[in-house]
C-alpha cells in the first residue's frame, strides 16, 4: 500500500505494515454467471496482511503516525478484525497495547488479539458503548486510539482500497462498486480515492461516475435505513446480526456514508443473516474465497440490489470482501452435512459416493 505513500498523512517512512496491502482484484466470472452479470471482479482482502482484514490498512498509517507523535501506548475499541490488527502491528512496533471489545465476540478473533500480547478488555456492552468508554479513555491518558484520536490518519488507510481497486483495473474506475459498512468511513475514503485519482489525472473519468453501493446486516442497518429514505439523518440502532464485524449501531461516518451513496445514485441495502451465510458459500462455492459475514453481506447485497433493477448486469461491477472466513466459522458450522467414515475400501467409497442409488436399491 505504500505505493500510494505521498497520498497518505505521514512525514516519513511507515513505522510498521510495510508488508500490508496490495491484495489481489480477482475476475470472478464463475460468481458473475451466477448472478447474471458482465463484468465481475473481487477485491479480496481476506488475505492482507498480517490478520487477513482491511483493518490491517489503516491500522498501518494510524500506528505509524502514533510513532511520528511520540505515542508509546495505543488501543482501539473494535467489534473483532480492528482488534486484531492493532494488536498484531503494534507487537511488530513495540507499542504498550489496550484493546477493548464486546464481550460476546467471535472467539476466532478474541483468540486472534491476545496470541500478540495485547492486553485484551472485554466489555460487558455493544460496540457504541465500548467505544464511548475509549474516548473517555483517550481523554485523560496520552494514548493513541487508533479509531478516536488518531481516527483521521486511521481513516485515510482505506483510501488504499480504491487506489489498487483502479491500478488492478488498468486505471480505471469501476462503474458500480459494492462495500459494507460497519461504521461507514469504507465507502466514503473509497469514493475519496477515486477522486483524488481523477484530479491527479491518473484515470479517465467515467461518462458517468462510480456508482457507491452501502451493504449491511438487517440486524444492523443505521445507514442503509437512511439509504433506503433517502435522508442522511441517522436513527441508532441495537445490534442484533451474526455480522459483528459490522454492529455498529451508531456509526461514526453514517452521515457522511449516506451522502456519498445517494450522490453517487447508488443504493443501500441489507440482507437477513440466512442470506448472509448464503452469501458466504456462494462466493465460496463459485471463486474459491472464503470470506466472513461481512463478506456474506456484500455478496448478498450485489444479488439483491440485482434482483431489484439498482444494479446494471450490464455495467463492471466490484465487491468489496474486507474479512477471513477463518475469523467468523461458527457463523457456517453446522450449515454442512457430516457423513459418516466409511472402511478404506473401493468398494465402500463407490457404493457411498459414486452409486449412493444403487447401493441403496
Amino acid at each position: 500500500m505504500w505505493r500510494y505513500r505521498e497520498l497518505l498523512p505521514l512525514q516519513g517512512d511507515p513505522w510498521v505494515g510495510r508488508h500490508t496491502g496490495f491484495t489481489p482484484l480477482l475476475p470472478a466470472p464463475r460468481l458473475a454467471k451466477a448472478l447474471g452479470v458482465r463484468e465481475l471482479y473481487v477485491k479480496n482482502d481476506a488475505v492482507n496482511y498480517p490478520t487477513l482484514s482491511f483493518k490491517d490498512r489503516v491500522v498501518a498509517v494510524a500506528l505509524s503516525k502514533a510513532r511520528e507523535f511520540g505515542f508509546d501506548t495505543v488501543g482501539c475499541s473494535s467489534t473483532g478484525n480492528l482488534a486484531n490488527a492493532v494488536a498484531a502491528q503494534a507487537a511488530a512496533g513495540g507499542f504498550k497495547t489496550f484493546i477493548f471489545v464486546p464481550a460476546d465476540l467471535e472467539p476466532e478473533k478474541i483468540v486472534g488479539t491476545q496470541v500478540f500480547g495485547a492486553t485484551l478488555v472485554k466489555i460487558g456492552g455493544n460496540y457504541d458503548q465500548v467505544n464511548r468508554l475509549c474516548s473517555e479513555i483517550a481523554q485523560k491518558y496520552s494514548w493513541g486510539i487508533v479509531n478516536v484520536n488518531l481516527r483521521s490518519y486511521y481513516a485515510e488507510g482505506s483510501k488504499t482500497v480504491g487506489f489498487e481497486v483502479a491500478e488492478q483495473l488498468g486505471w480505471r474506475l469501476p462503474q458500480n462498486i459494492v462495500v459494507p459498512m460497519a461504521g461507514g468511513s469504507l465507502i466514503t475514503k473509497i469514493a475519496k480515492a477515486f477522486d483524488e485519482l481523477q484530479k491527479l489525472g491518473w484515470v479517465e473519468p467515467l461518462p458517468t461516475p462510480t456508482r457507491y453501493f452501502g451493504a449491511q446486516a438487517t440486524g444492523c442497518s443505521p445507514i442503509t435505513t437512511a439509504a433506503k429514505n433517502g435522508t442522511t439523518e441517522i436513527q441508532p440502532q441495537k445490534p442484533n446480526t451474526i455480522a459483528r464485524s459490522l454492529a455498529i449501531g451508531n456509526p461514526a461516518d453514517g452521515y457522511f456514508a449516506v451522502k456519498t451513496i445517494l450522490a453517487s445514485g447508488g443504493a443501500g441495502e441489507d440482507v437477513s443473516d440466512e442470506e448472509i451465510v448464503d452469501g458466504i458459500r456462494l462466493l465460496a462455492e463459485t471463486e474459491g474465497v472464503f470470506a466472513e459475514t461481512a463478506g456474506g453481506v456484500t455478496v448478498g447485497v450485489a444479488q439483491k440490489l440485482l434482483r431489484q433493477g439498482k444494479i446494471n448486469p450490464d455495467e463492471s461491477i466490484v465487491l468489496t470482501i474486507t474479512g477471513n472466513g477463518l475469523k467468523t466459522m461458527g457463523a457456517v458450522n453446522g450449515c454442512f452435512d457430516e457423513s459418516a467414515a466409511i472402511r478404506p475400501k473401493l468398494l465402500d467409497f463407490e457404493e457411498k459416493f459414486l452409486h449412493p442409488v444403487a447401493a441403496g436399491a
